[in-house]
């Protein structure tokens, strides 16, 4: 990050920040959870998790929540991810890339069909 030469510049960040937080603490119908456990971390959960966030910022979404969970003992299917829609039966997902995390926003959040590729379990 380059560095913050004002005080106006050091403004418009922290705004942009509190917005991204906003978006990944409101509450909604649907609930995305990012495992960001140290086995998620290392297999690359900060880009999925990235990549959710700006799918919901760029898509202008609402009524979804978006949390991070610790370890969810499957390390070898790290990233996981794991969506739970209404009352329909949570589906979580393995070896979630930034790519997928997006087909699944897309396929599954938006349109409630499961991205049947990376499911490990519903």
């Amino acid at each position: 990050m380059p560095a913050i030469k004002s005080l106006e510049e050091l403004k418009r960040v922290r705004e942009e920040a509190l917005q991204k937080k906003q978006v990944k603490a409101a509450s909604g119908d649907v609930q995305v959870i990012v495992a960001m456990g140290t086995c998620g971390i290392a297999a690359g959960a900060r880009e999925t998790m990235k990549s959710v966030l700006n799918y919901i910022e760029t898509n202008n979404l609402s009524g979804i929540t978006v949390t991070q969970t610790g370890c969810m003992g499957m390390c070898e299917e790290e990233p996981i991810l794991q969506v739970v829609a209404g009352t329909s039966p949570k589906v979580v997902y393995g070896k979630v890339t930034a790519e997928v995390a997006e087909q699944i926003m897309k396929q599954h959040v938006q349109n409630g069909t499961p991205v049947k590729d990376h499911v490990l379990s519903v």
